[in-house]
């Protein structure tokens, strides 16, 4: 603790306070190395001292600098890059950069520069990038010291106030292989002097001119004599964001499009292309109308003669515009001898129903984005190798397309509605096969087995059913090493069954017989001899020729009753089957309806009324036998249960010798009888053939619903003694 004189404390609170402001604001940052400095947006009205000299990068952009004085950068010998760029710079010393020759970046975009400033960039032998756009100078013309910047690559002029680029302005820069050439002019051209760009040899020349007061500003080249000269060779030709309709006449004014090798107009809203246009785009490869508004008749112009027009156009865009006629497009490359490559995504194409001629030469096509059905194939190219259909709404393929297109090697079916894998699919000459984000669930080692070649294939993010079927295709892809999944393991997911749910495939692991077929018919086979064995012990043990002599009168018994005219008495009205899914429904709805009516209606359930410890398969066969009738209740989970087609076999088995009218369809869910697996060919037969009822999801409709089923079912009596009953009776007569 110490004291200050009264005196003197007002002064050092003033160096104090003085003090702390330096430490509080520092307009620069720097990095560890003090190589590079950042000074942007700090308001700066001049540029500061005392940084460092090691600098190699400076960025003072976005300040309010006016003025680059001879010492600003003296001490930065290594400076490398330097942007002020967005500032209010209307004078630079001629002796600014004097210090600074292995400057390669100069950023002066969006200053006040009322002339370029040529001597203060004269020391700069290594620029390559100089950025001295929109200033407020009136002429671009260059003069003799760029003619020494021979390492300069990309260079930007122009601004605001730039109404006429006359013919010498880039003379000087004749010799300088530049990459990229930009120049921007005021908001209205008022006068291009013709062969103005014909100095400069660059890449890519970028030009930002406001036509819309004069659309007339780029004439056409005159030669001494009054006639036209030949139009400028171009190789690559971009108009993109252009509002002013005019620029887009296709007349004598842009008659310089005939050199033109690579065409691109997109987003400038035209939507009507004249019938000379095609004619001026004769030298045209590649052409691309993007992101306009074209429709049909717009693009395709019956009235127009198209025969021999854009004789070498080999790619062609039309993504992103109006477009609902598939037919219309084939009719307008069809004149095309060397059309390739056709891009018409994201359009309204494929919901109708067409035919179609295409171009002979056609081999890549893009439909992605459209609406597309099974009939669209129909008016498909059969000469493609490349055909891409993603995101297109696509819920079925027509398998006649794969065997007409011989030369497919590419197909892409991301992000559609496919249901299934067809097992018939060949494509013998498919490489590469993109079908995830689908809805099918099932695939198996026959899914692909008719594409030889398929060394690519992209599955994932599908409803799986992880089931032997796709463990064993996932075996037998791993053991062959082909095709290789490219988008294995994360969006490949167990969707049924239940327990599985949201489970990754990956880690699907099932039993080691489950799956594994020689190993388990080894097992069987081996199980099956030694019963074999056991049994002819035992008959010989208990003399059981006599028990097959009585067996045998016992059903020549019943035969004989049956041909005899007997009637058969049943122990329950009907038998239900039904898969595990759908337990709830059946007991909370139907039995809930059926066994409290009054007489009740008898029905047989498994979990219910089978008889503890018998095999299965015996429980099915004697309760069908027992009931009058069967009712199948269908859904999605009964098509994947196994018992339910046991069930749908032996109940199918009764109905040829009693009658069709026994069997009951009750569809609970939507089911497509044409996708169903080929082990339910009765199912799809009967609801082919046979009416059935629909469980209405409007609780108004249900009565009738209910009325219907017992209509079928017929009165709830007549029947014989329940299981139980008949073995209490048999066992009191004995």
């Amino acid at each position: 603790r110490f004291l200050i004189p009264a005196g003197t404390r007002g002064v050092w609170c003033l160096v104090l306070l003085a003090l702390a402001g330096d430490a509080a604001w520092q307009p620069c940052r720097f990095d560890a190395d003090n190589r590079t400095g950042l000074c942007k947006g700090q308001d700066l009205v001049r540029v500061p001292r005392g940084l460092p000299s090691g600098l190699h990068s400076l960025d003072l952009s976005y300040n309010k600098l006016q003025e680059i004085t001879a010492g600003d950068f003296a001490s930065m010998t290594q400076l490398r890059h330097l942007d002020l760029g967005y500032n209010n710079i209307s004078r630079i010393s001629p002796n600014a950069f004097l210090s600074n020759p292995l400057l390669e970046h100069l950023r002066l975009f969006n200053n006040s520069l009322n002339r370029i400033p040529a001597l203060a960039l004269q020391p700069l032998v290594n620029l390559r990038w100089l950025d001295m756009s929109n200033n407020l100078y009136r002429s671009a013309a260059l003069d003799g010291i760029f003619g020494r910047l021979q390492q300069l690559q990309e260079l930007s002029l122009g601004g605001p106030l730039l109404q006429d680029i006359s013919r010498g302005d880039f003379a000087i820069l004749k010799d300088t292989a530049l990459q990229k050439f930009a120049i921007k002019s005021a908001s209205s051209l008022r006068r291009y002097e013709a062969g103005a760009f014909s100095w400069l040899n660059t890449t890519e020349l970028w030009c930002d001119m406001a036509l819309d007061k004069s659309a007339a500003a780029l004439p056409l080249q005159i030669t001494n004599s009054g006639m036209e000269a030949p139009a400028p060779r171009l190789d690559r030709l971009l108009l993109q964001d252009i509002s002013n309709p005019d620029v887009l006449r296709f007349d004598w004014t842009f008659t310089w499009f005939s050199g033109v090798a690579a065409l691109s107009i997109i987003n400038v809203n035209f939507n009507y292309v004249p019938c000379d246009a095609w004619g001026e785009m004769h030298n045209v490869e590649a052409l691309d109308i993007s992101s306009n508004r074209l429709e049909d008749s717009y693009i395709y112009n019956q009235r127009c003669h198209y025969e021999g027009v854009m004789p070498k156009l080999e790619s062609f865009v039309l993504a992103t515009n109006q477009l609902l006629s598939l037919a219309v497009v084939a009719a307008l490359t069809r004149t095309w001898p060397r059309l390739t490559r056709l891009d018409a995504s994201h359009n309204g194409l494929g919901s109708l129903q067409e035919t179609c001629q295409w171009s002979p030469t056609l081999r890549w096509l893009a439909l992605h984005h459209n609406r597309v059905t099974a009939g669209t194939f129909g008016c498909l190219p059969t000469t493609l190798e490349y055909l891409d259909l993603s995101y297109s709404q696509l819920d079925r393929l027509d398998m006649d397309y794969f065997t007409r297109s011989p030369w497919l090697q590419e197909l892409r079916l991301s992000g559609n509605k496919i249901k299934f894998i067809p097992s018939e699919w060949r494509c013998p000459r498919l490489e590469v096969l993109a079908i995830d984000g689908n809805s099918f669930g099932i695939i198996s080692h026959g899914s692909f087995i008719n594409m030889p070649r398929l060394i690519s294939l992209a599955a994932g993010n599908n409803p799986y059913h992880c089931t032997c079927d796709l463990y064993l295709f996932l075996e037998e892809t791993w053991r062959r090493g082909r095709p290789t999944l490219t988008d294995w393991p994360h969006n490949w997911t167990c969707y049924h069954p239940e327990p599985l749910l949201d489970t990754a495939v990956a880690a699907y692991a099932p039993r080691p017989l489950e799956c594994n077929v020689l190993a388990l018919v080894s097992v069987a086979v081996s199980s099956t001899a030694v019963a074999v064995v056991a049994c002819a012990v035992l008959c010989w043990k208990l003399d059981a020729g006599w028990y097959l002599r009585a067996t045998y009168q016992l059903v020549r018994a019943k035969y004989g009753r049956q041909r005899a005219g007997a009637t058969r008495r049943c122990s329950y009205h009907a038998f239900i089957s039904y898969s595990y899914a759908d337990a709830s429904w059946v007991r909370q709805e139907l039995l809930h309806r059926l066994e409290s009516t009054t007489p009740p209606y008898r029905l047989c359930i498994h979990e219910r009324d089978f008889t503890p410890g018998r095999w299965i398969i015996d429980n099915i066969v004697e309760n069908i036998e027992r009931s009058a009738k069967v009712i199948f209740v269908l859904s999605r989970s009964f098509v994947d249960s196994e018992w339910c087609n046991y069930e749908l076999y032996f109940a199918h088995q009764r109905a040829v010798g009693l009658g069709s009218e026994d069997v009951i369809l009750v569809v609970k869910e939507p089911i497509d009888a044409q996708g169903l697996p080929q082990r339910f060919s009765r199912l799809r037969k009967m609801l082919g053939t046979k009416t059935y009822l629909e469980w209405p999801h409007e609780p108004g409709r249900r009565p009738f619903f209910w009325l219907q089923l017992r209509s079928l079912l017929g009165s709830p009596g007549g029947l014989g003694p329940a299981a139980g009953e008949e073995e209490t009776a048999m066992d009191a007569t004995t």
